[in-house]
């Protein structure tokens, strides 16, 4: 899979996605990663990448031409299908389902703006989605295009040393994950749950389940709303209840 970002700090994103997950997939050939700085697509000697708003206010707001063929050039180095995301808080949440779906594409454009915002043409023109990492701001995209590639990236065949990994993380059932332990077996009178030192994998898999149902309802309950439970799930959801009561 192709990742190219437009960012005026292509230094950071590289040097970042150089470790771990990314870096190794990246060292594999599993994926690759390009980026491109609006600033060399400027016209000016100044190298100049954004203007005052219209309307007035503070801020600047990064301008449509250096952006619109940093975009292009990239598209042109990779897929002709390539997908061009603006990282927004006014995009849509990234979600596990977002990411896994947004996996089939062959090359993904990370568009990283900065200042007070980018010209709002070059988003209805040039872009196919925007997206969010949360409801709060960051004073550039860069960040949430890491985000977006590390998560991407541990989705894909190949990456992760157990294939099983991603598909027991966190959301990647609508649920959030169960507890884990390592040794020692006991930490300040603490100990590691009975059923996962007797070695029934029936019996381990279904109370993951119970935990992770159980953790979701106590944490995320708004997910448990988004999620059909099977009859299983719902007597394992009431079991955790009833033992935590």
């Amino acid at each position: 899979m192709r990742f190219d970002v437009v960012t005026l700090f292509p230094e950071m994103v590289v040097a970042a996605a150089g470790y771990g997950v990314t870096g190794r997939a990246i060292e594999r050939n599993i994926v690759s990663l390009s980026v491109w700085n609006p600033r060399d697509y400027t016209l000016d000697r100044h190298r100049t990448v954004d203007d005052r708003p219209y309307g007035g206010g503070p801020g600047m707001v990064m301008k449509y031409q250096p952006l619109h063929d940093a975009v292009n050039d990239a598209k042109r180095a990779g897929e002709k299908t390539a997908k061009v995301v603006y990282l927004s808080p006014q995009g849509k949440p990234i979600t596990q389902a977002l990411l896994a779906e947004a996996c089939d594409e062959a090359q993904i454009i990370l568009v990283a703006g900065r200042y007070e915002g980018i010209d709002e043409r070059f988003v209805e023109l040039d872009c196919d989605d925007e997206w969010s990492i949360g409801d709060y701001v960051i004073s550039g995209g860069e960040l949430a295009a890491l985000v977006v590639i590390d998560a991407m990236t541990r989705l894909l065949p190949g990456v992760l040393g157990d294939e099983d990994s991603a598909q027991q993380d966190s959301h990647s059932d609508g649920l959030l994950d169960c507890p884990h332990f390592t040794r020692p077996e006991q930490i300040e009178g603490c100990s590691v749950p009975t059923v996962l030192l007797g070695g029934n994998h029936a019996d381990i898999e279904r109370w993951r389940m119970k935990q992770a149902l159980g953790r979701t309802w106590q944490k995320r309950p708004d997910l448990l709303k988004k999620k059909n439970l099977s009859a299983e799930q719902e007597n394992l959801l009431r079991e955790f209840i009833v033992e935590l009561v």
